[in-house]
């Protein structure tokens, strides 16, 4: 007989809508829907996808508990025999969401759950010990590569394989130490790995150890009233029309506009940022990015100046190492201009 999949995925993937049905409630259809399709063609009569579980990144977000309810009670319903999230690729309310429903369903149904996302989701650490994530690209440009490698760990674990190493399978490491045989004892290839090192030889560790990126915080301006301030945003505010285009999500550049002679941003700036309800930042851009009020300031004389650019950018699945390079790239050009502080918004 063939094994049942349940497949989740959210309104985008579920052909449903963009960031404008973000906010639905989850629903279920007895079909494969969007990667769930490709999915179930990989399976090669294995196994079948017997239904698709769609619910917006915000509704499952912000009603967790409401959502969780929906979808436990139709994988109690269908009986799965394993659960498949995603991939969602370096979505973060996605992988949350993909996390969620993973952690759910191995601690409270005992089934497997195999996920797919790029090792900089914030899904991965909150499910990492429960599913098995497939490592993935940060976009869904690398969907084509994901869903075989998602596809064989599925058949894999529900027909009770052992699953090889991380590397080798292909999926994120869980954190769990296994007891292995290996043909030479630890010292021998201790000191192996130490004269490849010191001769400049290749060597793998066996046991990588995590970086943290530790920034000292600047010193405090000692007098506002005479401090250059700038305005640096991840909120994806731009001219109308995005003369840079700037991406929506994933972003690979930042933007640089002169509001030298601007007192607010209402009018003629707005949103490209995919990842947030745009309404709010589209009537009044200065929520986001407050030219008004700092030109107020200026004006009173609690700051020396305003700068007179603003830089941004759009947060949304952008890498830590495109953030890096933007921060180091803005850092060096408002050092350079002799600014003192920069206020930074987000979302």
């Amino acid at each position: 007989m063939k094994f049942k999949v349940l497949y989740y995925v959210n309104q985008f993937f579920g052909q449903v809508g963009g960031e404008d049905k973000a906010g639905m409630a989850p629903e279920f259809k007895e079909e494969a829907v969007g990667p769930a399709m490709g999915f179930n063609g990989l399976l090669q009569g294995e196994g079948e996808v017997i239904g698709t579980i769609i619910c917006g990144d915000n509704f499952f977000n912000e009603n967790k508990e409401e959502a969780l309810e929906f979808i436990m009670n139709i994988i109690k319903e269908k009986q799965p025999d394993i659960v498949v999230a995603g991939p969602a690729f370096n979505a973060g309310r996605y992988g949350m969401a993909c996390a969620g429903v993973a952690k759910a369903v191995v601690d409270e149904l005992n089934i497997p759950v195999v996920s797919g996302m790029y090792e900089e989701n914030p899904g991965v650490e909150a499910c990492k010990s429960k599913a098995i994530v497939v490592k993935t690209a940060d976009s869904a440009a690398g969907m084509r590569e994901a869903l075989p490698v998602m596809a064989n760990i599925t058949k894999k674990l529900v027909k009770g394989e052992e699953l090889g190493l991380p590397e080798e399978e292909g999926y994120i490491p869980q954190g769990k130490r296994l007891t292995v045989f290996a043909e030479k004892r630890g010292s021998q290839r201790a000191v192996e790995m130490l004269l490849a090192r010191l001769n400049g030889g290749e060597f793998k560790t066996e046991l990588p150890m995590p970086e943290f990126d530790k920034v000292d915080p600047a010193p405090a301006i000692k007098d506002l009233s005479k401090a250059t301030i700038a305005l640096v945003t991840s909120g994806g505010i731009v001219p109308n029309g995005n003369p840079d285009r700037i991406q929506s999500a994933s972003a690979q550049k930042w933007g640089k506009y002169d509001v030298s002679q601007r007192d607010a941003l209402t009018g003629e700036y707005y949103t490209i940022h995919g990842g947030y309800d745009p309404v709010y930042a589209n009537e009044i851009p200065d929520r986001v990015v407050p030219l008004d009020v700092l030109k107020e300031f200026e004006k009173e004389g609690v700051i020396g100046k305003v700068y007179d650019y603003f830089y941004t950018t759009t947060g949304t699945g952008t890498s830590v190492a495109n953030a890096t390079k933007f921060g180091t790239e803005i850092g060096k050009e408002l050092k350079e201009a002799g600014v003192d502080g920069v206020i930074l918004t987000s979302t």
